[in-house]
């Protein structure tokens, strides 16, 4: 909390500027549009630009082989034409992400005390599996959402966790519904 103190007597010159806010008119700044798309939803013309000249750079590629590609000896006088920057994800693969890793286990952990496996720390048991299809629908959503996108080993985690996951679910379902009609078959005379 800031607190002030204001001297009785004191006096505050009404409609000056001070030197700060009179540096803050005088600043001026640049705004770059640089959306693919017009309001419209219209492709830009700098975009469709754009596109054909990663097109023609694409096309004009070296092959690997210098003396294909035409390089010239070091001595050459002849300066080469800047190469145009790749994007880096299209080279490398996707790195294993530990972020994407807990998000995985945060949320089977919560499906698995769901689906009546006992808490370690207490040992009880709790069943909801209202709340257990819930958390496996997430996961679910997760994997369709992000196919793809993902390194082979956050896919593979996420596909065995998954399909653990349903098989409990399944396994766990048939159980309380086997209890219920034997339940529901004792209570008739």
């Amino acid at each position: 909390m800031l607190h002030c103190r204001i001297e009785e007597g004191a006096r505050f010159p009404v409609g000056e500027r001070s030197p700060v806010s009179q540096n803050k008119n005088d600043e001026t700044f640049r705004v770059i549009d640089r959306r693919l798309f017009t309001s419209e939803g219209e492709l830009r013309p700098e975009a469709i630009d754009q596109e054909k000249a990663e097109k023609t750079s694409s096309a004009v590629k070296p092959s690997g082989n210098p003396a294909a590609a035409g390089a010239r000896p070091a001595g050459s006088s002849t300066v080469a034409a800047p190469v145009p920057d790749t994007p880096a994800v299209a080279s490398e693969p996707a790195r294993v992400s530990p972020s994407f890793q807990k998000l995985i286990d945060f949320l089977a952990q919560n499906a698995v005390v769901c689906l009546g496996v006992p808490d370690p720390r207490t040992g009880q048991a709790f069943l909801d599996l209202e709340t257990a299809r819930e958390l496996i629908d997430m996961l679910e959503a997760l994997r369709e959402k992000t196919t793809g996108n993902l390194a082979p080993e956050d896919d593979r985690l996420l596909a065995e966790v998954l399909g653990q996951l349903q098989l409990t679910f399944l396994d766990r379902s048939q159980a309380v519904a086997k209890a219920q009609r034997e339940k529901a078959g004792l209570g008739k005379p």
